[in-house]
């Protein structure tokens, strides 16, 4: 269960906590152990739970775990979607870019990335280093849908 657990950061890496717990609520007769598995998932600003029962007597426990873990991934990969996150993708870089025009009196700029420019404001460059930059100025910068189209909501200077 550890194993499985862990793999769900692959799904979504903003995952609090996450707590499995298998029961067996009670004891039929005729059918014998009948088992629940549960998975409660806190992630920011929501709790996700999966709950899986062994009711197929052709399925034993771990199955039932394996199913209620595959159940979870599932929801995850549905809160991604709600979220328009996308899967997590192992090692991505955040977008890079080069200063093209700078507004210094304005205090504004842009820059471009594979061709496409992307604005920036004076209070989006961290640690103040808004007037250290230049044109050529390799950045690193978080992007965001603005009024006019893309804009960096952080840029953080590389090389100046």
């Amino acid at each position: 269960m550890q194993r499985r657990a862990a793999k769900l950061d692959t799904f979504f890496d903003r995952i609090v906590s996450c707590h499995v717990v298998v029961a067996a609520p009670h004891r039929h007769h005729k059918q014998g152990r009948r088992y629940q598995v549960s998975i409660d998932m806190l992630v920011p600003g929501k709790e996700l739970a999966v709950t899986h029962n062994l009711d197929d007597d052709k399925e034993d426990l771990h199955a039932t775990v394996d199913n209620a873990f595959t159940d979870a991934e599932r929801v995850l990969e549905e809160h991604c979607r709600k979220l328009k996150l996308g899967p997590k993708l192992t090692h991505q870089k955040p977008p890079h870019g080069v200063v093209t025009k700078l507004f210094s009196d304005r205090g504004y700029g842009f820059i471009e990335d594979g061709g496409r420019e992307i604005y920036f404001h004076r209070n989006s460059v961290l640690n103040g280093k808004f007037d250290k930059l230049s044109v050529g100025a390799k950045v690193r910068y978080a992007e965001e849908d603005g009024d006019k189209g893309p804009q960096a909501s952080t840029v953080h200077v590389v090389e100046t």
